[in-house]
């Protein structure tokens, strides 16, 4: 059960949320408990879809930002991050149990990729404190500074979802993948 309410419906959301998760509900077909359970701060709600929103239109594609999503919560041990990517990974961007299974611990089948998820490892591991060879590496491999800057971003963005989920124990609502770890 979650230490923090989730309003059981878009109705029972503070009125200055509802609009927000009337949005998340036309776009995606239902609102996950993450979202109910963020819309308790209408602000807080607002900020997330709003850098979600900015970063889904920037430089990286689907599949590599599910590839972090995947990797950042196996490392802070967020079960329920890791079932809503593992869920979306394979049935948004068509990830396979291969692919996702590696995307968990923190690489990737294909070069490039696997280039952004090791960088945004060290971004965890380090807590933003990466060495030049860090940058160097992913830079090699392709990603110019506005891409390094959106995999720091979305490592961020990541964090955040993880660590709202862990505080509040919201309760999954995706088929459910352990972490191999807790945090």
């Amino acid at each position: 059960m979650s230490r923090i309410p989730t309003p059981a419906t878009v109705d029972a959301a503070p009125p200055q949320a509802r609009a927000s998760l009337e949005l998340v509900k036309k776009q995606i077909g239902s609102v996950p408990n993450l979202f109910r359970v963020v819309a308790n701060s209408p602000a807080a709600l607002d900020g997330y879809l709003g850098l979600h929103g900015a970063l889904a239109k920037g430089a990286l594609d689907a599949r590599t930002r599910e590839r972090i999503a995947l990797a950042v919560a196996e490392l802070n041990g967020c079960g329920y991050c890791l079932s809503a990517h593992t869920y979306l990974a394979k049935n948004v961007a068509k990830l396979d149990d291969v692919e996702i299974t590696a995307s968990r611990n923190g690489a990737s089948n294909e070069p490039k990729a696997d280039a952004a998820v090791r960088f945004a490892v060290k971004v965890v591991e380090s807590r933003g404190h990466v060495t030049d060879g860090d940058l160097a590496a992913v830079r090699a491999a392709g990603y110019d500074d506005a891409e390094v800057i959106e995999i720091v971003l979305h490592v961020a963005l990541n964090t955040l979802t993880n660590y709202v989920n862990e505080v509040a124990r919201t309760e999954v609502d995706f088929p459910v993948v352990q972490a191999k770890r807790s945090a």
